[in-house]
């Protein structure tokens, strides 16, 4: 993974405009000039160009952070194979449904995933599917039970803080007074949202391409224009439309990736995965079940990086112990194209491996 030319690498502007749309993935190219000192034509050129040829996109993301912290349900997946099964049975797992995270690592024969399920369930995937596949050699599974950190929260370190607040949806600030008419039925839209029709529908077709225009939106859901902005703003500001920004980490000078499974003392492990929350290279960490029971992923400009990581960053933290695996391979890391199934519906069925 850290074989990538200089070449390819996106310049600072192109960077700044990514870690402007991390902030805010709905963001006016009017707007993001006036924070990052930009013209708007040239702002509006240069987003056009990283999302028309797909080195940019930006989507709903495809986990939702609960309100207290908790998991909505989720496990990650530890899975070794015969080395000359792995693409049958990575190509197998980013077929699904319910897993909207595939990595491989470069130990050659390793996936790490992701899995939606529900807490406590006796899920088919782990229980039956796996461990009858022949291909598969061990299987290590932990439930999420903690998130300290989303993908989706984490931002490039390339904006200053004065920026980033300018470029932020502001906070939804104190609640509503309660309005004395029928409020509309509501259900469990996509990853636990709660949604009446309406918003159902907008993030249903935000889904794919968060970036769509009010216009654009109106069309594919029959709904009026300017109720597509009003419904889109209140979403937005009250922090129920969460975008996340798709991107080669490469692209971005950052090619190396790290897995870390560490162990942490009990009355240590809050305060270790605040800690990893707030480092810049995290953008992700969950308290889980199993002996490695604080899991995070992390990026990195080179390896020397990364050991500068292991041997300061992490110390003082009461970690015991530290895995590091290092991922090769994101082979998913996206809603697919038409997600939008809500939380309640099972996952399509399907083997594990492919026929």
């Amino acid at each position: 993974m850290a074989n990538v030319s200089a070449d390819s690498v996106l310049d600072s502007t192109d960077q700044r405009l990514v870690a402007a749309l991390q902030c805010d993935g709905r963001l006016t190219a009017e707007r993001a000039a006036q924070a990052l000192d930009r013209s708007p034509a040239t702002v509006r050129r240069r987003l056009h160009a990283l999302t028309a040829d797909g080195t940019v996109r930006v989507v709903i993301s495809p986990v939702a952070r609960p309100r207290d912290g908790g998991s909505a349900g989720a496990l990650f997946l530890r899975i070794r194979v015969l080395r000359g099964k792995l693409d049958t049975i990575v190509a197998a797992l980013a077929a699904r449904d319910d897993i909207p995270f595939v990595d491989v690592t470069t130990a050659g024969d390793e996936i790490f995933a992701v899995a939606r399920t529900e807490p406590g369930s006796r899920d088919p995937l782990v229980f039956r599917q796996l461990p009858s596949t022949q291909a598969v050699t061990s299987l290590e599974s932990a439930t999420i039970l903690h998130v300290f950190r989303l993908t989706s929260e984490w931002r490039h370190a390339v904006l200053t803080p004065a920026e980033r607040t300018a470029l932020t949806w502001p906070d939804p600030g104190p609640a509503p007074k309660t309005v004395h008419s029928p409020a509309p039925a509501r259900s469990a839209g996509p990853y636990g949202v709660d949604t009446d029709p309406v918003e159902q529908s907008l993030i249903t077709a935000l889904t794919p391409d968060a970036r769509l225009s009010a216009a654009a939106l109106a069309a594919r859901t029959g709904r009026p224009e300017t109720t597509v902005r009003r419904r889109i703003a209140q979403l937005a500001s009250q922090g129920r439309l969460v975008t996340q920004v798709l991107v080669d980490p490469r692209r971005i000078g950052l090619p190396i990736e790290a897995k870390l499974l560490l162990h942490v003392a009990p009355d240590h492990l809050a305060a270790a995965g605040r800690a990893l929350a707030d480092h810049p290279a995290v953008h992700g960490a969950f308290a889980t079940s199993g002996p490695s029971n604080l899991h995070a992923a992390a990026y990195f400009p080179d390896l020397a990086a990364l050991y500068g990581f292991l041997s300061a960053d992490l110390t003082g933290l009461g970690i015991t112990q530290v895995e590091t695996a290092i991922v090769s391979h994101a082979v998913k890391r996206t809603p697919p194209l038409g997600a939008g199934r809500p939380a309640s519906a099972p996952a399509r069925s399907r083997p594990v491996c492919a026929p």
